[in-house]
């Protein structure tokens, strides 16, 4: 199997011992992004919606270092902060970024350091 890491500079850098994605051939996965802006390594906005803009956009670049996007993504793990007051907007953005089929999607509130929205994709090759 072949492994290859994945590093962008449109995303921030990994804070611990990951990487911001892996390219397994057939399948890319990436870690669980925020909404960390990549120059700062701090998190931008106070809302649900800004964070899951600057999220996605984090995601969108470790995509393309394997020359893939978000039309590839087959399945989407979310965790927010804040499961059912900031689901629906969420959600709104997240529509603005996946069309129909949509990808199989896996959303829970989880206790996260300070952010509202931590996301990580796995996409597939065609």
């Amino acid at each position: 199997m072949t492994r290859i890491e994945l590093r962008s500079t449109g995303a921030p850098a990994p804070g611990g011992t990951y990487s911001q994605g892996i390219d397994a051939g057939a399948f890319v996965f990436t870690s669980g992004q925020g909404p960390n802006d990549p120059e700062t390594g701090k998190p931008v906005g106070d809302d649900i919606r800004t964070q899951t803009r600057r999220t996605l956009d984090n995601l969108k670049a470790v995509l393309a270092e394997a020359g893939l996007d978000f039309s590839h993504v087959v399945k989407v793990t979310t965790h927010l902060q804040h499961l059912q007051r900031d689901f629906a907007g969420y959600d709104e953005v997240y529509r603005e970024y996946f069309e129909e089929p949509y990808p199989v999607r896996t959303t829970v509130g989880s206790d996260l350091m300070g952010i509202l929205v931590e996301i990580d994709v796995v996409a597939q090759r065609p």
